[in-house]
């Protein structure tokens, strides 16, 4: 592990020297991308840094208790070493997780789908509530989020909904969340006071630069009508909405919630790379279509990663048997009590892997 820090460290020099480079610094591109490969093995280079002082230190200590005959000045000693070993032994811990190798899509941004599955119009009122606190704990990590395309249901909330997310490492962040949601709960509609179970299936995507996937313009259907909504703003006067067809894999995109038909479709060619890129992705993988369902699932109420019980107010996460009564918290945008969790499991699992 430690000739492998070095390895970084000496990278990480090596790219600060480049950003002294006259021809780097003109070049935006150059600029840019040097600037993405210095952020990414920046934390990694400051951890270990302040690992090799934590050592230092420790050594000093050492040192100290070998020589001093003061009680006094050995037992500060003492307690500095213990502290530093602390210290060190948590760093250390980090840069294994650091050191794990990385989701080539972590850094990306994303595009997030909800559809209601099984359960009807409470689904599509679940399937609002969730896009809500997911909005919510997008905002409170500084990202951009941008409606794409919506479908009302038929008594509120949306059938389909899907967005945009850009930010610092979205991906990394979110990835976990595909699949079927569950929930359970009293509808406002049950006179009865019976607990209805319903699903939504969630699609976490990470957004792909049009230069990896090849579309021929003669692939493409393009259609244009005139967006469709509640009522005041949300019902358009011209015909800006797009609906994109991709005519040899039968994808169909569409968007709507953009304010001009030119926007509308930008958005709407991103959401058809990044599918077809996922679909490329998966081609590559054995067994890519099972992987697939295992991702989003069929909406079934058997299918679930998660799921919300009201009445308990209590979520559990099934992959890693995680549960929380914080209820109110995450459906209110602190999701991260939940992804946390996941993402600290999911990283042990891979640190075993790497150590079998």
């Amino acid at each position: 592990m430690f000739k492998k820090l070095e390895e970084v460290e000496s990278n990480y020099e090596h790219l600060q020297m480049k950003l002294q480079d006259p021809q780097i610094t003109a070049d935006p591109k150059q600029y840019t991308d040097l600037m993405k490969e210095i952020a990414e093995v920046e934390e990694i280079v400051l951890s270990y840094k302040e690992y090799k002082s934590c050592k230092e230190g420790i050594k000093s200590s050492l040192e100290m208790l070998d020589t001093e005959k003061d009680e006094e000045m050995r037992a500060m000693a003492k307690e500095e070493l213990n502290e530093l070993n602390a210290k060190a032994n948590a760093i250390e811990e980090s840069l294994k997780i650091l050191l794990l190798p990385k989701d080539p899509n972590d850094n990306k941004n994303i595009i997030l789908e909800l559809r209601a599955g099984a359960g009807g119009d409470e689904a599509s009122l679940f399937a609002e509530e969730l896009f809500r606190a997911y909005s919510f704990f997008a905002s409170n990590q500084k990202w951009k989020l941008q409606l794409i395309s919506t479908s009302p249901g038929n008594a509120g909330g949306f059938k389909e909904i899907i967005a945009s997310i850009s930010g610092d490492k979205v991906y990394s962040k979110m990835k976990f969340e595909s699949g079927v949601h569950r929930v359970q709960r009293v509808p406002k509609t049950e006179s009865q006071g019976r607990v209805h179970t319903s699903t939504i299936t969630v699609a976490v995507i990470p957004e792909v630069d049009d230069v990896k996937i090849k579309i021929n313009p003669n692939d493409l259907r393009i259609d244009t009508y005139r967006s469709s909504g509640n009522g005041g703003q949300s019902v358009n006067t011209t015909d800006s909405a797009v609906r994109i067809t991709h005519l040899p894999s039968g994808l169909v995109v569409t968007c709507q919630d953009g304010k001009s038909q030119q926007s509308n479709r930008e958005q709407a060619m991103k959401v058809l790379y990044s599918r077809l890129h996922a679909i490329a992705e998966e081609k590559k993988m054995k067994d890519a279509s099972d992987d697939r369902l295992s991702q989003i699932g069929t909406g079934d109420r058997s299918e679930r990663i998660r799921t919300y019980n009201f009445p308990q107010s209590r979520i559990t996460d099934h992959r890693i048997g995680f549960t929380t009564h914080a209820i109110n918290d995450i459906m209110g945008g602190k999701v991260e009590v939940i992804l946390e969790p996941i993402v600290a499991h999911f990283q042990a699992e891979a640190l075993k892997n790497q150590t079998q």
